[in-house]
This record gives C-alpha cells, structure tokens and sequence, in this order.
C-alpha cells in the first residue's frame, strides 16, 4: 500500500500545464455554451435566408462562424488555452496543414476556375 505525501505532490512550474492558465469556472463554460448556440442559431437562419443576393456571401459568412465556433470550442472545451505552447503549436500546424491539402484538392477539382 502507497501513501502519498505532500512532497509527493506535482509543483507548481512552468512544467505544469494547470499552473499556466486558470481554467474557467462553470459559469464561464455556460456563458461559452451559450455563445456557441447563438453562433449556431445565427448559422441556422443564414442557411435559410439569402444575404445579398448571393450564396457567395452566405457561404463566406457561415465559413467566418464555423471558424470562431471552432476557435471557441478547441481553446476552451478542449482546453489548448491551458496546454503548454508546444501543443497549442502542433494543433494549429496539423490545421493549417489539413486546411491546404483541401484548398490543394479543390484546386484540382477546378473549383477556383470559373
């Protein structure tokens, strides 16, 4: 049987990714939630409505939501706000990456030639 002391325990140092950041109390996380739904909401009704004439717009628009939902969502919820700096970094570089491999495959598909 192992007994735990307090010299035991994890330092609090730059090694330690709680000591980093403070995490939100759950009032923060529902203010987040919150948020996030109207973000949703707003995303629901763009698809239903035509702005400006064009699809173009609608698309770009829902695109700029869908990007600050997913902000909201990996920094918070997923808690990268609160990782140490290289994690953050890896996430973001595998993002970027996979973002250009999509533009690289819809430039095959000849969707940027009109």
């Amino acid at each position: 049987m192992t007994t735990h002391s307090q010299a035991d325990a994890v330092p609090a140092s730059t090694d330690n990714p709680v000591a980093e950041g403070h995490h939100p109390s759950e009032s923060q996380y529902v203010a987040i939630a919150g948020i996030l739904a109207v973000l949703t909401a707003i995303e629901v009704a763009l698809s239903y409505l035509k702005v400006g004439g064009s699809q173009g717009i609608t698309n770009g628009a829902l695109l700029v939501l869908a990007a600050i939902k997913f902000t909201m969502v990996a920094m918070f919820f997923m808690h990268l706000r609160f990782d140490k700096p290289v994690v953050r970094r890896l996430f973001v570089g595998g993002l970027i990456l996979a973002i250009c491999v999509y533009l690289a495959y819809l430039s095959t598909l000849g969707v940027f030639v009109k």
